[in-house]
Protein backbone atom coordinates (compact mmCIF):
# COMPACT_ATOMS: atom_id res chain seq x y z
CA UNK A 1 0.00 0.00 0.00
CA UNK A 2 1.06 3.39 -1.13
CA UNK A 3 -0.10 6.88 0.49
CA UNK A 4 -0.25 10.55 -0.94
CA UNK A 5 -0.06 12.91 1.69
CA UNK A 6 -0.46 16.26 2.10
CA UNK A 7 -1.51 20.02 4.87
CA UNK A 8 -2.05 22.70 5.60
CA UNK A 9 -1.97 25.27 8.62
CA UNK A 10 -3.12 28.73 9.04
CA UNK A 11 -2.61 31.17 11.96
CA UNK A 12 -6.44 32.20 11.90
CA UNK A 13 -8.27 35.55 11.88
CA UNK A 14 -7.61 36.62 16.05
CA UNK A 15 -4.34 34.95 17.98
CA UNK A 16 -1.29 35.92 17.42
CA UNK A 17 0.35 33.13 16.40
CA UNK A 18 -0.25 29.31 15.43
CA UNK A 19 -0.28 26.97 18.79
CA UNK A 20 -1.13 23.87 16.63
CA UNK A 21 1.89 21.55 15.32
CA UNK A 22 1.73 19.12 12.88
CA UNK A 23 3.90 16.21 11.43
CA UNK A 24 3.67 13.94 8.37
CA UNK A 25 6.66 11.18 8.30
CA UNK A 26 6.84 8.51 6.14
CA UNK A 27 9.21 4.64 6.36
CA UNK A 28 9.80 2.40 3.90
CA UNK A 29 10.33 -0.52 5.94
CA UNK A 30 10.81 -4.36 4.79
CA UNK A 31 6.96 -5.10 5.26
CA UNK A 32 6.01 -2.02 3.48
CA UNK A 33 6.07 1.72 3.87
CA UNK A 34 4.23 3.40 7.03
CA UNK A 35 2.81 6.53 7.23
CA UNK A 36 2.43 8.53 10.50
CA UNK A 37 0.58 11.93 11.25
CA UNK A 38 -0.11 13.99 14.18
CA UNK A 39 -1.62 17.20 15.23
CA UNK A 40 -1.48 18.87 18.59
CA UNK A 41 -3.29 21.86 18.85
CA UNK A 42 -1.49 24.02 22.25
CA UNK A 43 -3.10 26.30 24.14
CA UNK A 44 -2.02 28.79 26.89
CA UNK A 45 -1.02 32.32 27.56
CA UNK A 46 1.82 33.85 25.11
CA UNK A 47 3.49 31.29 23.44
CA UNK A 48 3.09 28.87 26.10
CA UNK A 49 0.58 26.60 23.61
CA UNK A 50 2.91 26.59 21.23
CA UNK A 51 5.45 25.20 22.92
CA UNK A 52 3.25 22.28 24.25
CA UNK A 53 2.29 21.21 20.96
CA UNK A 54 5.73 21.21 19.69
CA UNK A 55 7.59 19.74 22.47
CA UNK A 56 4.56 16.75 22.35
CA UNK A 57 4.95 16.33 18.25
CA UNK A 58 8.59 16.09 18.94
CA UNK A 59 8.28 13.66 21.12
CA UNK A 60 5.93 11.28 19.59
CA UNK A 61 7.97 12.08 16.12
CA UNK A 62 11.24 10.43 17.72
CA UNK A 63 9.16 7.46 18.73
CA UNK A 64 8.65 7.08 15.15
CA UNK A 65 12.48 7.35 14.01
CA UNK A 66 13.46 5.24 16.39
CA UNK A 67 11.07 2.75 18.41
CA UNK A 68 9.00 2.07 15.78
CA UNK A 69 11.63 1.91 13.13
CA UNK A 70 13.69 -0.40 14.58
CA UNK A 71 10.63 -2.57 15.72
CA UNK A 72 10.28 -2.32 11.51
CA UNK A 73 13.50 -2.90 10.96
CA UNK A 74 13.65 -5.90 13.04
CA UNK A 75 10.02 -7.02 12.04
CA UNK A 76 9.27 -6.80 15.60
CA UNK A 77 6.61 -4.60 15.52
CA UNK A 78 3.82 -5.10 17.82
CA UNK A 79 0.40 -3.02 18.28
CA UNK A 80 0.10 -4.05 22.40
CA UNK A 81 3.60 -2.24 22.97
CA UNK A 82 2.98 0.58 20.55
CA UNK A 83 0.05 1.49 22.56
CA UNK A 84 1.53 1.08 25.71
CA UNK A 85 4.77 2.98 24.66
CA UNK A 86 2.74 5.90 23.60
CA UNK A 87 0.55 5.77 26.83
CA UNK A 88 3.81 6.02 28.68
CA UNK A 89 5.08 8.58 26.43
CA UNK A 90 1.70 10.71 26.92
CA UNK A 91 1.66 10.65 30.95
CA UNK A 92 5.29 11.41 31.06
CA UNK A 93 4.91 14.30 28.45
CA UNK A 94 2.23 15.24 30.62
CA UNK A 95 4.47 15.59 33.48
CA UNK A 96 7.15 17.04 31.90
CA UNK A 97 4.84 19.89 30.43
CA UNK A 98 3.32 20.27 33.87
CA UNK A 99 6.98 20.81 35.68
CA UNK A 100 7.48 23.53 33.39
CA UNK A 101 4.22 25.13 33.63
CA UNK A 102 4.59 25.09 37.44
CA UNK A 103 8.18 26.58 37.55
CA UNK A 104 7.23 29.71 35.09
CA UNK A 105 4.35 30.07 36.20
CA UNK A 106 2.94 29.18 33.14
CA UNK A 107 -0.39 27.66 32.17
CA UNK A 108 -0.52 25.66 29.27
CA UNK A 109 -1.39 22.19 27.56
CA UNK A 110 -2.06 20.44 24.45
CA UNK A 111 -4.27 17.84 22.52
CA UNK A 112 -3.36 15.09 20.90
CA UNK A 113 -4.36 13.34 17.46
CA UNK A 114 -1.42 10.73 15.94
CA UNK A 115 -2.36 8.15 13.37
CA UNK A 116 -0.26 5.49 12.47
CA UNK A 117 -0.77 3.45 8.99
CA UNK A 118 1.03 0.38 9.61
CA UNK A 119 0.80 -3.38 7.54
CA UNK A 120 -2.99 -2.60 6.07
CA UNK A 121 -4.17 -1.32 9.77
CA UNK A 122 -4.02 2.20 11.49
CA UNK A 123 -3.57 2.97 14.95
CA UNK A 124 -4.62 6.40 16.75
CA UNK A 125 -3.78 7.87 20.00
CA UNK A 126 -5.94 10.99 21.10
CA UNK A 127 -5.97 13.00 23.71
CA UNK A 128 -8.31 16.40 23.26
CA UNK A 129 -10.59 17.39 21.08
CA UNK A 130 -8.96 17.40 17.26
CA UNK A 131 -9.90 14.78 15.49
CA UNK A 132 -9.44 11.82 12.95
CA UNK A 133 -11.47 11.24 10.06
CA UNK A 134 -11.98 8.16 7.64
CA UNK A 135 -13.63 8.56 4.12
CA UNK A 136 -13.98 6.16 1.31
CA UNK A 137 -16.67 5.10 -1.39
CA UNK A 138 -19.48 4.33 1.76
CA UNK A 139 -18.78 7.73 3.09
CA UNK A 140 -17.27 9.63 5.88
CA UNK A 141 -17.07 8.80 9.71
CA UNK A 142 -15.15 10.33 12.68
CA UNK A 143 -12.85 7.67 14.01
CA UNK A 144 -12.08 10.05 17.25
CA UNK A 145 -14.49 10.66 20.24
CA UNK A 146 -13.76 14.52 21.82
CA UNK A 147 -13.24 14.66 25.09
CA UNK A 148 -14.60 18.01 25.72
CA UNK A 149 -17.39 18.98 28.05
CA UNK A 150 -19.94 20.06 25.12
CA UNK A 151 -19.04 16.10 23.45
CA UNK A 152 -19.85 14.69 27.16
CA UNK A 153 -23.00 17.01 27.14
CA UNK A 154 -24.35 15.91 23.25
CA UNK A 155 -23.49 12.12 25.16
CA UNK A 156 -25.89 12.57 27.94
CA UNK A 157 -28.83 13.97 25.74
CA UNK A 158 -28.51 17.56 27.41
CA UNK A 159 -26.92 19.36 24.02
CA UNK A 160 -27.81 18.76 20.46
CA UNK A 161 -24.73 19.02 18.42
CA UNK A 162 -26.14 22.11 16.71
CA UNK A 163 -26.23 23.80 19.86
CA UNK A 164 -22.93 22.65 21.16
CA UNK A 165 -21.50 25.22 18.33
CA UNK A 166 -22.10 28.00 19.60
CA UNK A 167 -22.28 26.80 23.32
CA UNK A 168 -19.79 29.06 25.38
CA UNK A 169 -18.04 26.04 27.19
CA UNK A 170 -16.67 24.89 23.59
CA UNK A 171 -13.10 25.21 23.71
CA UNK A 172 -12.98 23.14 27.59
CA UNK A 173 -11.52 19.73 27.64
CA UNK A 174 -11.97 17.03 29.90
CA UNK A 175 -8.11 16.53 29.80
CA UNK A 176 -5.23 17.55 27.38
CA UNK A 177 -1.21 17.18 27.75
CA UNK A 178 0.09 19.20 30.04
CA UNK A 179 -2.67 20.73 32.02
CA UNK A 180 -4.41 17.93 33.25
CA UNK A 181 -3.62 15.89 36.89
CA UNK A 182 -3.93 12.45 35.06
CA UNK A 183 -3.64 11.98 31.39
CA UNK A 184 -5.32 8.47 29.69
CA UNK A 185 -5.22 8.80 26.59
CA UNK A 186 -7.72 7.32 24.14
CA UNK A 187 -6.69 4.45 21.52
CA UNK A 188 -8.32 3.25 18.07
CA UNK A 189 -7.58 0.56 15.60
CA UNK A 190 -8.94 -0.66 12.29
CA UNK A 191 -8.13 -2.07 9.04
CA UNK A 192 -7.52 0.11 6.14
CA UNK A 193 -8.59 -0.02 2.50
CA UNK A 194 -7.37 1.11 -0.53
CA UNK A 195 -8.65 4.32 -1.83
CA UNK A 196 -9.43 5.57 1.61
CA UNK A 197 -8.76 8.77 3.08
CA UNK A 198 -7.82 9.69 6.78
CA UNK A 199 -8.13 13.52 7.97
CA UNK A 200 -6.38 14.84 11.06
CA UNK A 201 -7.42 18.12 12.11
CA UNK A 202 -7.36 20.51 15.15
CA UNK A 203 -10.79 22.00 16.01
CA UNK A 204 -10.61 25.04 14.53
CA UNK A 205 -11.28 23.53 11.40
CA UNK A 206 -14.53 21.33 12.07
CA UNK A 207 -16.60 24.35 13.53
CA UNK A 208 -17.74 26.43 10.09
CA UNK A 209 -17.87 23.31 7.84
CA UNK A 210 -20.25 20.80 7.21
CA UNK A 211 -19.37 16.61 7.15
CA UNK A 212 -20.41 17.14 3.40
CA UNK A 213 -18.28 19.86 2.36
CA UNK A 214 -15.21 17.76 3.90
CA UNK A 215 -16.17 14.79 2.09
CA UNK A 216 -16.52 16.26 -1.02
CA UNK A 217 -13.09 18.12 -0.97
CA UNK A 218 -11.24 15.59 0.75
CA UNK A 219 -12.76 12.04 0.14
CA UNK A 220 -11.01 9.64 -1.88
CA UNK A 221 -12.82 10.71 -5.02
CA UNK A 222 -11.47 14.26 -4.53
CA UNK A 223 -7.79 13.36 -3.81
CA UNK A 224 -6.05 12.44 -7.04
CA UNK A 225 -2.38 13.75 -6.33
CA UNK A 226 -0.90 15.59 -3.55
CA UNK A 227 -1.15 18.55 -5.61
CA UNK A 228 -5.19 18.58 -5.76
CA UNK A 229 -5.01 17.19 -1.95
CA UNK A 230 -3.00 20.24 -1.20
CA UNK A 231 -5.52 23.37 -3.24
CA UNK A 232 -8.18 21.54 -1.62
CA UNK A 233 -7.06 22.15 1.91
CA UNK A 234 -6.35 25.59 1.06
CA UNK A 235 -9.53 26.04 -0.13
CA UNK A 236 -11.53 24.26 2.95
CA UNK A 237 -9.38 26.43 5.22
CA UNK A 238 -10.15 29.89 3.18
CA UNK A 239 -13.84 28.81 3.38
CA UNK A 240 -13.55 28.42 7.28
CA UNK A 241 -11.79 31.76 7.62
CA UNK A 242 -14.23 33.20 5.55
CA UNK A 243 -17.43 32.33 7.99
CA UNK A 244 -15.01 33.67 10.50
CA UNK A 245 -13.44 31.06 12.94
CA UNK A 246 -11.09 32.10 15.00
CA UNK A 247 -9.05 29.53 16.05
CA UNK A 248 -5.66 28.24 14.27
CA UNK A 249 -6.34 25.95 11.62
CA UNK A 250 -4.57 22.46 10.72
CA UNK A 251 -4.90 19.98 8.26
CA UNK A 252 -3.47 17.05 7.79
CA UNK A 253 -4.59 14.86 4.95
CA UNK A 254 -3.68 11.26 3.80
CA UNK A 255 -5.24 8.88 0.74
CA UNK A 256 -4.33 5.59 1.23
CA UNK A 257 -4.10 3.72 -2.51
Amino acid sequence: MNFFASYNTDIGLRKHTNQDSIAIKMLDTPQGRAVFAVVCDGMGGLAAGELASKEVIQAFCDWFDHSFAKQAADNAFQVEQTLTEWRELAIAENAKLGVYGAQNNAGLGTTLSALLIYQNQYLIVHVGDSRIYEMNAEGMRQITEDQSVVAREIAAGRLTPEEALRDPRRSILLQCIGASPTVEPAFYQGNVESETTYLVCSDGFCHEVSSQEIYENMGPQACENPVVMRQNCVYLTDLVKQRKEQDNISIVLLKAY
